[in-house]
């Protein structure tokens, strides 16, 4: 067994797969003691991912896999996992959430194009648990997604990550459409490391504070105990301008206008910590045992968008139908509305009128105005509680090398809102609310084997095979009653709930379950010294909608010792999530400039259902890549083209307008208080996309100014295009987000610096032009293909002693500002950026950093 092919890939690559704990690969731990410090030496270079085979160097993959060192992760200000990888991988996009519900709470990436939801995460090669968070105001691409919440991981606890831009389905099931990210953990059984981090924004705000810690222990002889720790603050950020029409009311004599009346900027982070333990014992020679996990938790407070105590519908006023006049939203207590003053509202300033003072010195009438007299400005906060757990044995059994593990993950997400208000219960209204929350929980087992077999004159071929069984719940927790009933004044056309996000109800509450069992066969051999090729096929059985079958060819051609070409092609699939099937939510969004409340509504719920909802099925996509791998001396250099289509491409349907004509057939469905609904959307397959791209990979080393010089490139070229889509559901704006709402080009430069005690890092970034819009307006109100632009970021590291570093640096040095919203929107909405920017829009970013190694 292992005999010619074992050379070709090395010992060290092999042992390298016991540290990993991916699946089908395994070794003894007598081995990894042999050649231990020959893994640190390559650990760069050799990968896990990709390849149920032995581990192998990134430029001996069929597929293009990026490996970005625990040191690469430290050269940036930021401390958030997300911000390091975008600057790493050329591909990897992500955009900051001003204002976005949820997607505030847990920032959604994408790779290659696709929804965060389309890339599989792993964590020492075990799949992670998604978020509960779903992305509502995505931003195009990744509107209604829900993927895992990678920003939990600190780099702190990190050996390497592996990035597979290639679609695996085949080899790992569901979400792999994009690519497979691997977060791997450090398993050190000695020394470790304190670092403390400060910085702020050139504008004086968001000043942030980072504390993190790794500690390796020896488990007796055998094993390894690695224990890493992060803490971390931020204060928010602003960057605001008064709202013309706050401002108008302001000047016209309304003392309660808050100046800025709304913040565009970063939520506000407290308390965000988290632990992260890998451990590992060998049993004997040949088995060894092994978990890892981790519990984190994080609050964060951010802005919603003001309501105007004149014109905000529902709330504070409303259009009189037989006049098509602006009036006060006027209850009655005794619910006689007949008996009220009429209040005009197209007035400068409605509380110095007369109507609204007889109005008020009436104890049977009352208007929102009385509590919010300058309107108000709801703040959404967020818990996020998250907690995984895998263990597991894995070893060699005669010819076989086996990984039987079992793990857990949830995450929560709790949901508040302050300053906010229930309209339907008058005066008595409580302007704090708990409106409920989230809840993802994810359990997986999996059995992996795989050996070595020779047929015929094809020695050492690779084969593993393996089984899997997941489950999935989904569950929404009931708000305080406040945030969701209805109250006495709701028939008087006063909104239900608390205004902004209104609570889940005991309608909306309950737990949603799914389980799935998968079943794969992996092959690889090398049918000449210079030729490899592979087949992977995958089997999966799912409790709501049925089975899928799955596959993957990849070759690689040596051409010379310093060329190779790659290819690959696949099929695979994406299961909606229990979340997107059974999620209830109420949001505001901008659609035309206006606010509108919009209802998010399963897609088999009455109200979906009348307007075209229909049970969710899995996209289905199919690949094609190819590209090849240069290595010469000090050069390496990957050039690789993919093409990705997908059917059925699940996500949010546009808002569909609730129509007055279809109130009484609703009501018959059993849909309460359709009138108060504006909009409603829901989850459909409604489009077909193709998304091809160019990435291109280099490095070169070279003795430079006396010291040692290395250049990184990365770059990206990505195009979407929406070959199908259902008018009735999907508009026009929300198809060209998802086609030009990301940069087509992205690249960024580094060159890294070093002498004896001193180092640099100088990296630029390019975005290429893409489609601004203003929040999540699909209209084209606001919107423009905004320009490219070119940020710097650097950092200088000094060595004060052998175990202390201190580092200074800048993100965005030269202070790039970010694309300016056009005349006639800017600052209409107290904003002065377009959202939607593929950069950080609140500019120039400081830091300071001391390190200490023990």
């Amino acid at each position: 067994m292992m005999q010619s092919k074992k050379t070709k890939f090395g010992v060290s690559s092999l042992s390298l797969a016991i540290s990993f704990a991916l699946a089908g690969t395994a070794m003894s731990s007598q081995a990894f003691a042999a050649d231990e410090e020959a893994v640190k030496e390559n650990v760069e270079k050799i990968a896990v991912v990709g390849s149920r085979a032995a581990p192998r160097s990134i430029g001996d993959s069929p597929v293009p896999v990026d490996i970005i060192s625990s040191d690469d992760l430290k050269k940036n200000g930021s401390t958030d996992m997300i911000d390091m990888l975008v600057t790493s991988v050329p591909s990897f996009n992500s955009r900051a959430q001003p204002i976005s519900d949820a997607a505030t709470l847990v920032r959604p990436v994408n790779l290659r194009g696709l929804p965060s939801d389309s890339t599989l995460i792993l964590v020492n090669g075990k799949r992670r648990h998604r978020a509960s968070v779903i992305a509502f105001q995505g931003g195009g691409i990744n509107d209604g997604a829900q993927g895992p919440d990678i920003s939990v991981i600190p780099g702190v606890a990190l050996k390497q990550v592996e990035v597979l831009r290639d679609g695996a389905a085949a080899q790992y099931g569901s979400d792999a459409i994009a690519g497979v990210m691997n977060f791997v953990l450090k398993d050190d059984s000695d020394g470790g490391s304190i670092t403390v981090s400060q910085g702020e924004y050139y504008e004086g705000d968001g000043a942030a504070t980072t504390i993190d810690g790794n500690l390796g222990l020896p488990l007796s002889d055998d094993g390894f105990v690695n224990i890493s720790a992060q803490y971390k603050t931020a204060d928010a950020t602003s960057r605001s301008v008064q709202r013309p029409d706050a401002a108008a009311i302001a000047a016209a004599g309304n003392e309660f206008i808050q100046d800025p009346a709304q913040i565009w900027g970063n939520p506000e982070i407290n308390d965000d910590f988290t632990v992260f333990v890998n451990s590992g014992y060998d049993l004997n020679d040949n088995t060894q045992l092994y978990a890892f996990g981790n519990v984190s938790s994080r609050e964060a407070t951010g802005g919603f968008y003001y309501r105007n105590p004149q014109d905000r519908d529902l709330v504070y006023s409303k259009i009189n139908p037989d006049t098509d006049e602006r009036e006060l939203l006027v209850g009655a207590v005794n619910g006689d509305q007949s008996t009220c003053s009429i209040v005009p509202a197209n007035v400068d300033n409605v509380l110095d009128t007369p109507e609204y003072l007889a109005m008020v010195a009436d104890p049977n009438c009352f208007s929102m105005n009385q509590i919010r007299p300058g309107g108000y400005t709801p703040q959404f906060t967020g818990k996020i509680e998250d907690m995984s757990f895998f263990a597991g044995i894995k070893g060699e059994s005669g010819e076989w090398m086996y990984d039987v593990s079992a793990g857990t993950g949830s995450n929560k997400a709790s949901f508040g809102l302050k300053n906010s208000l229930n309209p339907s219960l008058g005066l008595e209204t409580p302007t704090d609310f708990d409106t409920g929350s989230y809840e993802q929980v994810e359990t997986t087992f999996n059995v992996d084997m795989n050996r070595f077999v020779t047929i015929g004159g094809l020695e050492d071929i690779s084969f593993a095979t393996g089984f899997e069984w997941r489950e999935e719940s989904f569950e929404i927790g009931q708000g305080e009653e406040a945030s969701w009933i209805a109250g006495p004044y709701a028939d008087q056309g006063f909104n239900i709930g608390s205004h902004g996000f209104k609570g889940f109800g005991p309608e909306s509450a309950g737990k949603n379950k799914r389980n799935n069992i998968g079943v794969y066969t992996d092959v690889e051999a090398y049918l000449t010294d210079e030729f490899l090729v592979g087949v992977a096929l995958r089997y999966e059985n799912f409790s709501t909608f049925g089975d899928t079958l799955n596959y993957k060819l990849t070759a690689q051609y040596m051409a010379t010792d310093e060329l190779s070409f790659r290819a690959s092609h696949s099929t695979g699939f994406r299961a909606p999530t229990v979340g997107q099937e059974n999620v209830v939510n109420t949001q505001t969004s901008i659609v035309n400039g206006e606010l509108i409340q919009s209802f998010i509504a399963p897609p088999t719920n009455p109200l979906a259902a009348f307007y075209g909802g229909e049970t969710l099925n899995p996209e289905e996509s199919v690949s094609y890549a190819a590209g090849f791998v240069y290595e010469y001396e000090n050069l390496f250099l990957t050039v690789d083209y993919y093409n990705i289509e997908v059917t059925g491409r699940i996500a949010q349907s546009s808002q569909i307008t609730v129509e007055e004509s279809d109130y009484d057939a609703l009501r018959a469905a059993g849909v309460e208080f359709p009138e108060l609904i504006s909009k409603v959307t829901f989850y459909t397959n409604d489009f077909d996309t193709t998304t091809q791209g160019v990435d291109i990979v280099g490095s070169y080393s070279m003795d430079l100014f006396s010291g040692d010089a290395k250049f990184s490139l990365a770059y990206g070229w990505t195009d979407t295009n929406v070959d199908k889509y259902d008018e009735t559901t999907t508009d026009a704006g929300k198809v060209r987000r998802l086609e030009d709402g990301i940069p087509a080009h992205r690249a960024t430069l580094t060159w890294g610096q070093s002498w004896d005690d001193l180092s640099m890092s100088v990296r630029g970034n390019y975005f290429g032009e893409y489609y601004a819009t203003h929040a999540d307006d699909t209209s084209d109100w606001g919107s423009e293909m905004a320009g490219s632009a070119v940020t710097v970021d650097l950092e200088v590291s000094y060595a004060v002693m052998d175990n202390l570093t201190v580092s200074v640096g800048a993100n965005n040095i030269f202070d790039q500002e970010a694309e300016k919203l056009k005349d006639g929107t800017l600052g209409v909405l107290g904003a002065v950026y377009y959202e939607s920017g593929p950069f950080d829009y609140n500019g120039g970013f400081y830091y300071g950093r001391v390190n200490y190694r023990f």
